[in-house]
């Protein structure tokens, strides 16, 4: 089981000794008497959390609080100031250097016990914040590896997708969590051979009878998660193509029996799709991507999503907007690969 580490930082072996006392049975502890032992501590220890003094033999806590925050490249490193200074001065001055919480000496060791394990919860759960979103970065990018979409596709459809969810009433929360579904919508394009996902044209009914399996796979790969992010990136993944008057796959659902989840995804998706360049096509000018959506009503699409669609469009176009900045300053980077 993982155990945090912990370093303690403070001129008096007394207080070092208290903290050990402390905090012993529960966690890992390091341990430094001046900034130039933290810093080497840091590296060497790599803490989730720093109790620190303020007044050092070599510097201030304060100094030695930036130092540390520079040199941690994950962001991940918290400071407690713990310190026999109690003014408000000196407490503004740790919280302006970057610490998050400030304890007085003399320390009580239930209050100690109780804020370094209410902050090492908020790293922990920054750090599975984390893992997930680098999870839906690369399944994102694998659903598309050989496909002809270009990454931006994924991450501005999903953007997308957000926008309209808030205009079909959903809260912030869950709006955020399918913008991060979104892009994880593909996943089952793995099992899809590239010479299809690449053909530079329309597939035969024995490549669409292939193609018509990667609803399913996805969902197979995401639902292996219990986390609610994956469970509706699974579910996304599995409905996305399915049409409001149950033409679509895997299981020609209609109307309501389709989730709304899905709804949402495959009109963000679409809209995105017609203003992409493909190999097989240029890009749609904005009127005949409205006259198709405006025709798909009741056929492909959710008429109540396109009527949220219709009243956010300048929200989408400005979206667009950003993302083909962000095209072109990736193409015009030196570093881009050829």
């Amino acid at each position: 089981m993982y155990v945090p580490t912990i370093l303690v930082v403070d001129d008096e072996p007394a207080n070092l000794a208290i903290m050990r006392e402390i905090l012993q049975k529960t966690y890992v502890l390091a341990f430094a008497r001046n900034g130039t032992e933290a810093l080497a501590a840091v590296v060497k220890h790599r803490p989730a959390l720093v109790l620190l003094d303020i007044g050092l033999p070599d510097t201030n806590g304060y100094d030695l609080c930036r130092q540390i925050k520079q040199r941690d490249t994950t962001q991940s490193v918290q400071v407690i100031f713990v310190t026999g200074y109690t003014d408000m001065a000196h407490e503004a001055a740790g919280f302006a250097a970057g610490a998050v919480d400030y304890i007085t000496k003399p320390v009580s060791p239930p209050i100690v016990l109780a804020r370094v394990a209410a902050h090492l919860s908020l790293v922990r759960a920054t750090a599975l914040e984390q893992s997930y979103r680098d999870a839906i970065l690369m399944l994102g990018h694998a659903g598309h590896y050989n496909d002809t979409d270009t990454g931006a596709h994924i991450w501005r459809m999903a953007a997308y997708a957000r926008v309209l969810a808030q205009a079909c009433g959903w809260d912030a929360a869950s709006s955020t969590r399918l913008e991060l579904a979104a892009p994880m919508h593909d996943t089952g394009k793995l099992g899809v051979p590239q010479a299809i996902l690449r053909k530079p044209g329309p597939l035969d009914e024995s490549e669409w009878v292939v193609m018509r399996t990667h609803p399913q796979i996805g969902h197979d790969i995401l639902s292996k998660s219990d986390a609610p992010v994956f469970q509706l990136a699974a579910e996304v993944a599995l409905r996305h193509h399915e049409k409001w008057d149950g033409s679509g796959y895997p299981d020609g659902l209609r109307g309501q029996e389709i989730p709304k989840s899905a709804r949402i995804v495959a009109l963000a998706d679409v809209f995105d799709a017609l203003s992409m360049r493909r190999p097989y096509k240029e890009p749609w000018p904005m009127d005949r991507i409205l006259d198709y959506i405006h025709h798909g009503v009741e056929v492909h699409f959710d008429p109540m999503v396109v009527h949220a669609f219709r009243g956010i469009l300048p929200e989408l176009l400005d979206i667009g907007k950003q993302w083909a900045k962000v095209d072109a300053e990736e193409m015009q980077s030196p570093e881009r690969p050829s």
